[in-house]
């Protein structure tokens, strides 16, 4: 048997876990109809697969009509659910792990809007910043049904295979009663702790009534909402102990800090450029406490801060969520002793922040995730070796080659730089997004392992690339900053490039027009207003950044509010002139009727990027597919069949920025669906 602290096995109640990594509840926002089919189980059966000891589902599934979700999550109200929860439960368990579902009602963390349009209901009419809905204070017969709903949700995932539940009590219904923030209610309900918990003991007694006392219940909650009045230390510390004693739950999964506000979200659950593993000396000390079964996730995405989780003896099982999202065979690579073959989560949160915003989560770096239907995780070899030649060694080029090196082809990469990273390497130079790099880094020493051939300091040419005989050329030679977006003045703007990389000096009164929204506009704004420059950021959209998303915009916020950096929406940078020394940006509106001037020293256009795409359109005529792609063999993940010019002497893509200016996702995903079947 091994040592190693993480691969040993848990006994919890009955069950016996086969080592000490979890992936704790979280809602991917996979289902269908509210129900978990095909794709849902094909996620956490391939984490199963890759060795994790059990896998918890559903962050989390709604008990009642009146806790509608907000994104794509189960519903577990309903009876339809048993049987595709025992589809998924048989899955997982083929593989060796357990299962266990997120129980909840949402509460005020919800609309009213909808669903059903029924009220919001909480213990008091407090509303919830982040999704402004005004709830009505809970009566006691909304008590009495929800805590049934609970018991009939429980009921469910039993009859559904699940090994156990848990109920989630940090910032939902749960710890709505239990905060003095969020309860006002008279009575047995509200006022002292006892009558603030009643409400939860109310619902485990119910479950075990209905569930038996075999049947494996815990709850994840804040052990301190870190919130001025609000849930402290001392309360989670003597809250964890009345869970313990009161003999209804098996386990604690402890968090701590509040999640009303975008704020608060990013603080519990941590993004890159904050600090790892936040809260783990705090879990830490709720098990010292109790001595009871605590597990807990938040920013632990590399094996040896989850190592030093369980040898401490601060957690008895460690979530790794999202970095399972990242990699599903994080255990199995741990047992072969191929821990730096991990490709590693980067904190980008893409993930969690697209739910709300794109609907499903995906990981910025691995295109396969909840993609398991289509996309291989595992890229298996071709039945013949050819030669593939990749112009441009940014994401979509080093994912380009990773994959046809898997797939055993012979690959050569042309790079202008000295270095691999095209615009990751660009974004990683401001200190919050340094560890984006390690989205090249691993693709670096995973080709360098497949034997993949670089060929950096060469700008291609058509002769260089025909030169190699290829049988494939990927063109992947990303974009430029795109600036000629204004009717006058063009010549008189920097990009929000040339800021980041240093290219330009920042000026004494700044003003940063982005409209495209992404990291790159508020990066350059950050600079700038890190000299003590006056920075106004302006974009013609109803909100700025849209493409950073929430959790992404908290640190940017903070550093930006505080360095005084002005923000205005709704309008457009149309022109720029000299004025002596300075410049009068105009200014006008999509809306109409508005010309306004700025007196700046510096205006920086964050406008996307522009193909770089001669090398492509040079190649075109002399390949067999005259570069088209067929859409729908690429929809279907067969190979490419297009021949348009039979005397041509390769097949040519083009992916990623070259095409169009997207994200990095886009631009892996883009190499992963094309390659996989060269």
């Amino acid at each position: 048997m091994s040592s190693d602290p993480l691969l040993q096995p848990y006994q919890l109640k009955h069950l016996k876990l086969r080592n000490r990594i979890i992936v704790t509840s979280h809602e991917p926002a996979y289902p269908e109809d509210g129900m978990p089919k095909g794709r849902y189980r094909a996620y956490h059966a391939e984490r199963a697969r890759g060795g994790v000891a059990m896998t918890m589902t559903a962050g989390s599934a709604a008990v009642s009509r009146d806790s509608p979700p907000v994104f794509n999550n189960i519903l577990a109200w309903k009876d339809e659910v048993v049987p595709w929860v025992r589809e998924l439960t048989d899955a997982v368990h083929e593989e060796g792990a357990a299962i266990m579902i997120q129980l909840t009602h949402l509460g005020r963390r919800t609309r009213w809007d909808k669903a059903d349009w029924l009220p919001v209901v909480s213990p008091s009419h407090s509303r919830e910043p982040s999704h402004r809905a005004f709830p009505k204070k809970a009566e006691d017969w909304d008590i009495a049904r929800i805590v049934k709903d609970y018991a009939d949700a429980a009921e469910r995932m039993q009859a559904g295979g699940m090994d156990g539940i848990e109920l989630q009590a940090y910032g939902h219904l749960m710890d709505q009663f239990w905060s003095p923030l969020t309860n006002e209610l008279d009575g047995p309900y509200g006022g002292s702790l006892d009558n603030r918990l009643r409400f939860t003991f109310d619902v485990l007694s119910a479950i075990r009534e209905r569930t038996g006392p075999d049947f494996i219940v815990g709850v994840r909650y804040t052990g301190d909402e870190m919130s001025e009045g609000g849930l402290t230390k001392a309360d989670g510390i003597e809250i964890s102990k009345r869970l313990r004693d009161s003999g209804l739950v098996d386990f604690l999964n402890v968090v701590r800090g509040h999640i009303d506000t975008d704020a608060g979200l990013t603080d519990v659950i941590p993004i890159q450029g904050m600090a790892g593993s936040p809260h783990l000396d705090f879990a830490g000390e709720i098990r010292a406490a109790t001595g009871f079964p605590t597990f807990h996730a938040a920013r632990i995405p590399d094996v040896a801060t989850a190592r030093h989780a369980i040898e401490s003896g601060k957690l008895d099982m460690v979530g790794m969520t999202r970095a399972h999202m990242t990699d599903p065979h994080i255990v199995r690579k741990i047992i072969e002793k191929r821990e730096d073959e991990i490709r590693p989560c980067v904190g980008a949160n893409y993930c969690l922040d697209r739910i709300y915003q794109g609907g499903a989560a995906y990981c910025i770096h691995n295109a396969a995730t909840g993609r398991e239907e289509t996309m291989p995780h595992v890229i298996p070899k071709a039945a013949a070796r050819r030669k593939v030649v990749i112009v441009g060694a940014g994401p979509a080029g080093m994912e380009a080659a990773r994959v046809a090196g898997e797939r055993g082809h012979e690959v050569v990469v042309f790079e202008a730089a000295n270095v691999a990273g095209g615009q990751v390497r660009l974004t990683a130079l401001s200190a919050r997004r340094r560890e984006m790099i390690g989205i090249i880094d691993w693709r670096m020493a995973q080709c360098e392992r497949l034997g993949v051939s670089f060929r950096f300091d060469t700008w291609a040419e058509a002769e260089t690339v025909q030169a190699e005989h290829p049988d494939v050329v990927v063109i992947a030679t990303g974009g430029m900053a795109h600036t000629e977006v204004l009717k006058e003045g063009n010549e008189l703007v920097v990009s929000s490039w040339d800021i980041i990389s240093g290219d330009v000096k920042p000026g004494a009164n700044v003003l940063v027009f982005d409209d495209a929204g992404d990291h790159a506009g508020l990066q350059a704004a950050e600079i700038v207003a890190g000299t003590g420059a006056k920075v106004e950021i302006m974009t013609p959209d109803r909100s700025f950044a849209p493409e950073v998303m929430a959790m992404n915009l908290v640190p940017y916020m903070r550093s930006l509010q505080k360095l005084d950096a002005t923000f205005t929406v709704t309008y457009r940078l149309e022109a720029v002139e000299r004025n002596g020394n300075r410049l009068i940006a105009h200014v006008g509106s999509d809306y109409g009727g508005v010309l306004k001037q700025r007196h700046v020293d510096q205006v920086v256009v964050n406008h996307g990027t522009i193909p770089l795409d001669d090398l492509y359109f040079e190649l075109k005529p002399l390949s067999r597919n005259l570069g088209e792609v067929s859409h729908d063999d690429l929809i279907a993940g067969k190979p490419q069949s297009v021949m348009r010019n039979p005397d041509g002497a390769f097949q040519l893509f083009r992916i990623g920025d070259a095409v169009a200016a997207r994200n990095t996702h886009a631009a892996i995903y883009d190499a992963l669906r094309l390659v996989k079947d060269i």
